[in-house]
């Protein structure tokens, strides 16, 4: 199982990636809504805080998984530059599956 924030910033990171190599390009793509559907577990810590956490799973991987219960929720992020209202641009190559 991955932290939902792991998921975010892991996606954060390969958009940043997309934005840096459109810079240079003369076709780019507006980047918009951009939707995530995932199925979470989430526990509760007793200590201290106690501290929620919502733990991404893959329910095809994990045996152990039927113990757990999960729900399936889902995400739009309108991505902007930081320090303003302005949509980013990203350009990349296709990948395998993509066309």
């Amino acid at each position: 199982m991955i932290e939902l924030t792991t998921v975010v910033q892991e996606l954060r990171a390969e958009l940043e990636a997309a934005v840096a190599v459109a810079a240079g390009e003369a076709f780019r793509f507006e980047l918009g809504p951009i939707e995530l559907e995932l199925t979470v577990a989430v526990t509760k810590e007793a200590k201290g805080s106690a501290k929620v956490r919502f733990w991404v799973v893959d329910l095809g991987t994990d045996a152990g998984l039927h113990q757990v219960s999960t729900q399936r929720i889902k995400l739009t992020l309108q991505p902007r530059l930081s320090g303003s209202a302005e949509t980013p641009w990203v350009v990349g190559e296709a990948g395998d599956r993509e066309r």
